[in-house]
């Protein structure tokens, strides 16, 4: 399989700040990867600092809209979604990450919700951090994981 059929999901949960999003679509459009906005958005997609952010990347991500992280569950079942948060032991590099996977990642401030967290003890997944941290910035928690997943499928063969 080469690089450009290759392809992961990018989900974010009620992501608040425009320039973490717009560094994500940049991201999303260098690994060819498909990035889903989820519920209430803390911008508007017209912002400036979003815009800016993402540069001229913009046409080339396909970004899609979703009111409810179940309605975006329910559309693709069958998928996996692995969901990742600072409230779990298990880390992501634990996992054998498969093409067309979701990579559900929450707020800035708030993470995901704890019932979507408790509902999928086995999906859960963290980025190891020293004790006494509380996180890392979401646009780099996002790369981490993305390249990961992509290593993993041999994006670069």
């Amino acid at each position: 399989m080469n690089q450009q059929n290759k392809s992961f999901n990018i989900v974010l949960f009620q992501p608040e700040i425009p320039q973490n999003t717009g560094n994500i679509v940049r991201l999303c459009s260098c690994t060819n990867s498909k990035l889903y906005l989820v519920g209430k958005l803390g911008f508007q997609l017209t912002d400036k600092y979003l815009k800016r952010a993402g540069l001229d990347y913009w046409d080339d991500v396909d970004i899609k809209q979703i009111p409810t992280l179940e309605e975006l569950i329910e559309n693709n079942s069958g998928s996996n979604f692995y969901y990742l948060t600072t409230k779990t032991k298990s880390s992501f590099t634990d996992i054998k990450f498969k093409d067309g996977d979701f990579l559900v990642f929450g707020s800035e401030t708030k993470g995901l919700p704890s019932e979507i967290i408790e509902a999928n003890p086995d999906k859960t997944l963290t980025i190891p951090m020293f004790i006494g941290k509380r996180s890392l910035n979401l646009s780099n928690s996002v790369s981490i994981v993305l390249y990961e997943a992509l290593r993993q499928n041999n994006f670069w063969d």
